[in-house]
């Protein structure tokens, strides 16, 4: 399958790949933006599949629901109860703790409309976990996927937030005007 993500994502689709300049880490937090379209799914899905990753995600757990969710849970998703008061960051990273592998890819818009600001969730599970943080531009103008270095949260939540937001400049996204 590895040759077809590549002739589909390559060659048909004429995407290209930056990075990543060293090997993902088994456990980290892959952060995901611009998230503009439903697009983001299937090529982030053949980028994982040419890199030959295991990377999990987790998703609204309405999307749950045979038939749709069959295919997600193979895909390596888990559902997330988005209800107020569930202390899903400790949660996360308790099983980011427990597992051995586990890379959780997050887009931290938490949509894909137009935001203004991340949802930081992904940035106190991986400070929790003490997992890296690794970020992935998805350039819808270039077609070009960007793959960072990993590096990991410090206490200084400004200079961090300052550091990935300077990552993704100039990213466009699907639907241009919902790019962060």
């Amino acid at each position: 399958m590895n040759w077809l993500s590549k002739l589909i994502f390559f060659k048909l689709l004429g995407w290209t790949r930056k990075g990543p300049p060293q090997e993902v880490p088994p456990k980290c937090v892959i952060i995901i933006v611009p998230h503009t379209s439903w697009h983001d799914f299937y090529i982030g899905a053949l980028v994982r599949r040419i890199l030959n990753l295991q990377v999990n995600f987790v998703a609204k757990k309405e999307l749950f629901r045979p038939p749709l969710g069959w295919y997600l849970r193979w895909m390596g998703g888990y559902p997330l109860d988005r209800t107020p008061g569930q202390r899903k960051v400790e949660a996360i990273a308790q099983i980011m703790q427990r597992n051995k592998h586990l890379r959780l890819a997050i887009a931290p818009e938490g949509t894909r409309k137009k935001v203004t600001h991340w949802k930081t969730g992904f940035y106190y599970i991986a400070r929790e976990a003490q997992v890296p943080i690794v970020m992935v531009a998805l350039d819808y103008s270039k077609k070009t996927v960007k793959i960072s270095s990993s590096f990991h949260p410090t206490k200084d939540k400004a200079s961090d937030f300052q550091f990935m937001h300077s990552f993704y400049k100039g990213a466009v996204g699907k639907v241009p005007e919902n790019s962060w």
